[in-house]
Formats: structure tokens, sequence, C-alpha cells
């Protein structure tokens, strides 16, 4: 009886599908980039920087905890708009709240101007930002320490070089950048403080907060020529912080046997599988759980405004698995980077940077 009474419920419930009215159009006017059920109630349009959802990087990671938040709750739709350069940063924004989206997410620090000066503008409208803080009532920042994650790769870097030299360099001289860079020289000088050594790191002076740099985030073969040049110098672990840029120096590595990449963001063995077979480690930053935590928060209707700082602490920051390095990094090394996650979450160790957000 109870396989016949399903039966019915069934072609009863198609014969209801078959007669409802079509599925209501979204409410994103843009360029068709979207994710989920265009009949949810509620929308969230992200703005992407230069590179794209595809970027192996920052906006590729806030882009799956939207499509994240979508496959948890049919209630939520997604959509972005995709920032070919800054000039499009505000005309974005601005678009995304005139299409009443319920929760606009800028990912990227160059976008906090824009993003202060869009949401002052609409008061009425939520909005978040991934990698800066914005001070106002309608705006959910989205910090990393990652100079705590970096620091681990920096003493990996110095704990794995064969030639006691490795490299840093970034996309642009902006704080989400120079984080990594600060932490993973610390981490190498730590290192050399443990064991006596001296290795060096090439392309950041911590002291002058000065470096190498592309100028910008989608110039590969900018990134490939600064990584060629550390490796004609000797460096033998080179750790790009420069999004989608650091795919030009994946290149370069690949071609230079006995070197090695540190990747960001996210795990680059899993980003970018091409060059699995370099990627030592990753530091990496969760943006993508927060970015899904910022938006449960907003579908819940809780604190318009509000401030999260990912650290090794709450798993916001940290160092990916070595994959198939695994075997070749030293027990010793692992065992010592284990105290030192344990020593800067228990607050022994205090990882120090200019651009490290401040509570």
């Amino acid at each position: 009886m109870r396989s016949g009474i399903a039966l019915i419920a069934a072609v009863a419930t198609a014969l209801l599908a078959g007669c409802a009215e079509p599925p209501a159009e979204s409410r994103y006017t843009g360029s068709g980039n979207t994710y989920g059920s265009a009949t949810a109630g509620f929308e969230t349009c992200m703005v992407t920087d230069a590179g794209g959802v595809d970027d192996k990087s920052f906006n590729e990671s806030g882009w799956n905890g939207v499509k994240a938040a979508v496959d948890a709750n049919p209630g939520i739709y997604g959509s972005y708009r995709q920032s070919n350069s800054s000039a499009d940063y505000e005309p974005n924004l601005r678009a995304s709240a005139d299409d009443d989206c319920d929760l606009v997410i800028g990912v990227g620090g160059l976008m906090a101007e824009a993003v202060a000066q869009v949401a002052a503008e609409y008061p009425d409208t939520r909005f978040a930002i991934v990698d800066a803080h914005v001070d106002l009532d309608n705006v959910y920042s989205m910090e990393f320490n990652a100079a705590q994650s970096s620091y681990l790769g920096g003493y990996l870097a110095a704990g794995t070089s064969e030639t006691g030299k490795v490299a840093t360099w970034g996309g642009m001289q902006i704080p989400a950048v120079t984080i990594f860079m600060d932490g993973f020289a610390a981490g190498v000088a730590k290192y050399n403080q443990v064991h006596g050594t001296s290795v060096v790191v090439l392309g950041w002076d911590v002291a002058a907060q000065r470096g190498s740099f592309t100028g910008n985030f989608d110039d590969t073969s900018a990134g490939r020529s600064l990584t060629e040049n550390f490796i004609a110098q000797g460096a033998d672990v080179i750790h790009p912080v420069a999004g989608p840029v650091g795919m030009g120096g994946a290149s370069a590595v690949q071609d230079s046997p006995g070197v090695s990449m540190i990747w960001v963001d996210s795990d680059g063995f899993e980003a970018v599988p091409e060059y699995q077979h370099i990627m030592l480690s990753s530091s990496m930053k969760d943006i993508s759980s927060a970015v899904r935590s910022a938006i449960d928060n907003a579908f819940t209707e809780g604190p318009t405004d509000g401030r999260y700082i990912g650290t090794l602490g709450n798993d916001g920051v940290g160092l990916a698995p070595f994959h198939d390095f695994e075997q070749r990094v030293p027990a010793s090394v692992k065992q010592e980077l284990e105290v030192l996650r344990r020593d800067i979450v228990d607050g022994k160790i205090v990882v120090t940077s200019p651009a490290a957000p401040t509570a």
C-alpha cells in the first residue's frame, strides 16, 4: 500500500510541476555568471579582482565559498561580475547593489576603498570584503593572518633547500601580499636561529619592506622572468605571492630540475594539478569557508557588520600537506613544524608583520 501511495504522489507531483509557472528570471543582469536556482530567495553577488574565478587563487577561493553556500542551502543563489582592472571595482559593486543583491562581496584588498565608497552609498545593502577591513555598519570584513602560515612555509623552505637560497616575490606591494613575504622571511630566520645556518631569502627585505614585484596580478610572463632570475642566483625554493601570476613562476620552476615551489592562498597541488610535481607545499588562507560563513550569516539575518580574522588557531590559515614531497621532507623538519605551529597557536611565538590584521 505504501508503495502505491508513493507512486500516486510522484505522478501527482510530476503533473503539478508540468502545470507550474516557468522559473522566475534571476535578478542578476550581468554576463550570466551564475550558480544555483534563479528562484532562490537570497542572492549573493560577488565582484572579482583581475584574474577571475579561475585564477587558482583568491578569486577562485571566494567563488568556491559562494558555491559551497549555494550547495548547502537551496534558498541561496550566487552570481559574479569580473573586474578586469581597478576601474571596474566601483561600477561592478554599484551594479550589484542596484540589482538588489542581498549580499555583495568584494574579493581582494585592492577593493577596500571601492567597497567603502559604494557601501556608504547603499547603507541598506549588506556588503562583505575579503582581505581588508572596512569599518562600516553594513560591511562584514574577512582578513587572514597569513604571516603565520607563511612562517611555517619559510621554515620548510629553509629546511629543504639544498643551495641555502630561497626566494619570494609578489604581484603588487599591498598588505595582502607583503604579509606572506614577511612571514616567509621570518620563518627562514627562525630556521637559521635553530640550526645555526645562514639560508638567504632573495626577493624581500623585511627591515626595509622592499622587494621584487611584477606590479600586477595578470602578467604571467613577468612572473616567469622573476623566477628565472632567482633560480639563476641559486634559489631552489620559490614562494610567489601573486595569484595567477604565480603560474608563470611555476612554469619556470618546472623547467628547472631540483627547484620546488610553495604556492599561496589555496593548496597548489589541488589548484594547479599540472604542476603537482613541483609543489612542496602551500601557505593557505581558507577564503572559501570564510565567504561561506559570511553568506550564511547574512542569510540568517545576523549582524550586518563584523570582522573575521583567520589564524592558525581557528584554521583560517595553514600549511598544506607535502603531497608528492612527503618522503622528501626530513622527519625532523616535520616535527619542528608541528612544534612551531603549536607555539604560534599558544602565543609562545608571535609572528609579526606591518600588514598583519589587528583586532
